[in-house]
């Protein structure tokens, strides 16, 4: 039992290999049936910009093909992407852990009653396991609006009352007087004031839920791996009441499993970190992922914002491996109940992920984890290219419908110059284009049928949430194209983000606020559209799903943040989910405590944390990184932290 903790990895030097035969081959065939189409007439500007653009593209859509189909046939014949052996889910051991962990959550101006009903869920869920014992639970609170901070220190007060004491004893709280470093230098701060007493630790985020089972599994895999500096869960979301929020749940725990086997397949030993339920090496982390400053202005310089992509290569360059594990149960978290939150969000990984552009040259890095960087910023970035190459071919069809086309261009030509049209090659490029589009998709549906169809309430259930996943799909789509490519040219003109805590729970958007977020994107797609369905009709037609999109904006992002939309769809079976129907006794116990929860009115006291030995965590070298010779500033704010525990030493 205990060898299905180890993790191998099978021909790891011909992985990216084998990516590059797939994906460059038919990028290639792609772009140069593109550059046929073009070719047989005079080539204008615009058809150039066309081509770049295009070309860029079809090398990232590619690369997501080609993931999606290796992760398709992985699941298909139930095989493990490290290994290629039978699929093998770890059972918990039955055998003790020899070491202690903590679980850490840091938190920042959150919800109180939602990160202590999750809070309280997480230790709960630890009585279901043999070694709760091992374990300490940290919320490391980064609060600094003093009506959350006074609520979050009664909740805590009150939290401790109501746990079983032999757990009670191993939680612990922590504030800090300022947030300095934001969640880098929280973490950065539990782990040199506490982290060397554990041999690993276990970031949650704020909305994080995880099950005893997960958890424990996560740290046995560590304590079995001594060459593992972390691995990376799927968090599933779960929880949401509205219907946008039911649509990311359903998409996500259709496709993610696929396609995060299918990165699983070329990252190897090289995976990300996406910044929370994942296990983490403590004396790894301490020695090799101490975050520089990045020399220059926000946003390319300063903090370095999504620290996580950054962490996990670090961790790499130093030797240690870094895992993704593809059995999502256990592991969940909770998405944004709307597109404007959700946007907001986004927004904010913009400017984290073009900032990674900065430090992709950085001496020693993997080239998987260069590649994590750059597909990290691309992401983004490939909205506003597509943008431009849609804007570029509507300008070309409507200077070609304003031009009389000219077939004598010499005065003693004989034969007039006929414009050459390639309809074979363009319907079949159009059908390449759709498959790389849309094929993964359909693997996705597909092998969630054969193997999975229970979780979602059934077959036809299934089927019905599907077809309502892909319309709403194509019609979000050009929104998250417009608000993404704006967030994108927000970077590139040097305006920074404030990083804030999110709104998690559902709520319904008023028409106002919705109109004000969208009035701009109806005002374009009305002009789009009209311009080129008058001068150009048969364009307008290709092009009629991102007119339709832009046009109803401020009605897809009203009523997809209905609550009660949500719930009826649920009533429909639309978007059923397993953690819906059958939830796992972690999502039940936040469920439960999100109804029960009571906050004590009077001023709760500030015992003292455990006692706790300085270790020294030190900055590493990066490209672009400015690295101070005096103490860290955030260590001179550990004096001013407000702490709570029940006991004066850990454990």
């Amino acid at each position: 039992m205990k060898n299905n903790f180890v993790l191998k990895v099978r021909a790891r030097k011909i992985r990216l290999l084998i990516m590059a035969l797939l994906v460059l081959p038919t990028a290639y065939w792609a772009m140069s049936q593109v550059y046929i189409i073009f070719q047989p007439n005079e080539f204008r500007p615009l058809e150039w910009v066309q081509l770049g653009l295009t070309s860029v593209l079809f090398l990232w859509l590619t690369m997501a093909f080609w993931t999606s189909i290796i992760g398709f046939f992985l699941k298909l014949f139930k095989r493990d992407p490290l290994t290629f052996q039978a699929e093998q889910h770890a059972p918990v051991s039955s055998e003790p852990l020899q070491k202690r962990h903590a679980i850490v959550m840091p938190v920042y101006n959150e919800e109180t009653q939602r990160i202590m009903a999750g809070f309280e869920a997480t230790v709960l869920t630890m009585l279901t396991t043999h070694s709760a014992k091992q374990f300490d639970f940290y919320m490391l609170s980064d609060t600094q609006d003093q009506t959350l901070l006074s609520a979050e220190l009664r909740s805590w007060e009150s939290l401790l009352k109501r746990l079983p004491s032999n757990l009670a004893r191993h939680c612990f709280y922590r504030n800090r007087k300022k947030n300095v470093g934001r969640k880098v230098g929280n973490i950065k701060d539990f782990c040199q004031r506490w982290g060397h007493q554990y041999e690993s630790m276990i970031v949650l985020d704020a909305d994080s839920i995880m099950t005893g089972e997960k958890i424990l599994e996560l740290a046995q895999r560590m304590e079995t791996n001594p060459n593992t500096g972390l691995i990376q869960t799927i968090p599933m979301p779960a929880r949401q009441s509205t219907f946008f929020g039911r649509f990311v749940q359903f998409a996500a725990q259709v496709y993610s499993p696929m396609l995060a086997t299918g990165l699983s397949f070329w990252q190897a030993d090289c995976a990300n970190y996406w910044g929370h339920n994942a296990v983490i090496r403590m004396k790894a982390f301490i020695d090799t992922c101490g975050l520089p400053e990045l020399k220059g202005k926000q946003p390319f310089g300063g903090e370095i914002l999504s620290h996580d992509f950054v962490e996990a290569a670090l961790l790499r360059r130093a030797g240690w491996q870094v895992f993704l594990l593809t059995d999502s149960a256990g592991s969940y978290e909770e998405v944004p109940s709307n597109i404007i939150d959700y946007a907001t969000r986004d927004r904010r990984w913009v400017q984290g992920n073009m900032q990674h552009l900065g430090i992709v040259t950085t001496k020693g890095l993997r080239l998987e984890n260069r590649m994590h960087f750059s597909f990290g910023a691309f992401a983004y970035a490939s909205s506003i290219l597509l943008l431009l190459s849609l804007l570029a071919g509507t300008a070309d069809a409507l200077i070609q419908a304003f031009t009389t086309p000219v077939y004598f261009t010499s005065t003693y030509q004989l034969f007039p110059t006929w414009l050459i049209t390639k309809k074979n090659v363009m319907i079949t490029t159009l059908w390449v284009t759709i498959a790389l589009l849309f094929l993964p998709k359909v693997l996705g549906i597909v092998i969630t049928l054969l193997q999975r169809r229970k979780e979602f309430g059934g077959g036809l259930n299934f089927l019905k949430s599907a077809v309502v996943e892909f319309f709403f799909a194509v019609l979000l789509a050009p929104v998250m194209m417009m608000f993404h490519s704006y967030f994108v040219l927000n970077v590139l003109a040097g305006k920074s983000v404030k990083w804030e805590a999110q709104v998690r729970e559902g709520r319904m958007l008023p028409w106002s606020q919705a109109l004000r977020f969208s009035y701009l994107l109806t005002t374009i797609g009305l002009i789009w559209g009209g311009v080129t369905a008058y001068y150009t009709s048969t364009l307008f037609l290709w092009l009629l799903p991102v007119f339709s999109g832009l046009v109803l904006a401020a009605p897809i992002i009203r009523l997809s943040s209905s609550v009660k939309f949500g719930l009826w769809c649920k009533h429909k079976g639309i978007f059923l989910l397993e953690t819906e129907c059958q939830p796992n006794s972690a999502i039940r116990n936040v469920n439960r405590s999100m109804k029960n929860l009571q906050m004590k009115r009077k001023l709760a006291a500030v015992p003292t944390l455990p006692d706790e030995v300085w270790v020294d965590m030190p900055l590493q070298p990066l490209a672009r990184g400015i690295y101070p010779t005096k103490k860290n500033p955030d260590v001179e704010t550990d004096s001013e932290s407000v702490s709570v525990s029940v006991s004066s030493k850990i454990g």
